[in-house]
């Protein structure tokens, strides 16, 4: 267990507010993340790993979810506590643990920041705690190994194929997944892929 990249979560802390400002409006409207919460149990206890400043969290609430918003970086939970019905921990990929515990898990560009060699680790882990028929969202950017961004963020990239392969093995069963390109915190284009799975 190596926990978060020191670098990358310092970067999170203290671009906090600039996080939130970027992210806010779209992910409020994301299709992606309208899914996921039709896909839910009605007032289902929910997991939004790697939540941020909290947004998803926040509309997760609003649509009668119950969330937990976890997140390593103690700035971008300060911002989640803001949000009504939102539950927040501090923690990390290395704190989940235990078995049908939430009714989803939605993973937005958080797992990305795993070491490769962790990253099936913690996809079981996932699937432990995530009750059975529960949907598991998770984004990652497109691409080859591991890179840190012009601001530092550490990133671990993935082929579709890959990232498909590593969810069936974990036992998911992924059922349609989702391309694009967006503009990141560090000014950059970026390549991304989002896959829709159930427990």
């Amino acid at each position: 267990m190596s926990g978060p990249d020191p670098e990358t979560l310092q970067i999170y802390n203290t671009r906090a507010a600039d996080y939130a400002a970027q992210n806010t409006d779209h992910l409020r409207k994301d299709p992606r993340l309208a899914a996921f919460i039709s896909a839910c149990r009605e007032n289902g206890h929910v997991l939004d790993l790697g939540c941020g400043p909290g947004t998803s969290s926040a509309v997760m609430a609003s649509a009668g979810l119950r969330p937990l918003a976890m997140d390593p970086s103690e700035k971008m939970l300060a911002l989640a506590k803001d949000h009504a019905g939102v539950e927040t921990r501090q923690g990390s990929f290395d704190d989940i643990s235990g078995t049908d515990l939430f009714d989803g898990v939605w993973a937005n560009f958080s797992l990305l920041h795993a070491p490769r060699l962790e990253f099936p680790r913690h996809l079981r882990a996932i699937r432990q705690a995530l009750r059975s028929g529960g949907p598991f969202y998770i984004a990652l950017k497109l691409g080859k190994g591991e890179a840190r961004d012009a601001i530092g963020r550490l990133y671990t990239y993935y082929e579709e194929d890959e990232l498909t392969d590593l969810l069936r093995a974990a036992g998911f069963a992924p059922t349609n997944s989702t391309t694009g390109e967006s503009t990141g915190l560090d000014g950059s284009v970026a390549r991304w892929i989002s896959v829709a799975c159930h427990g």
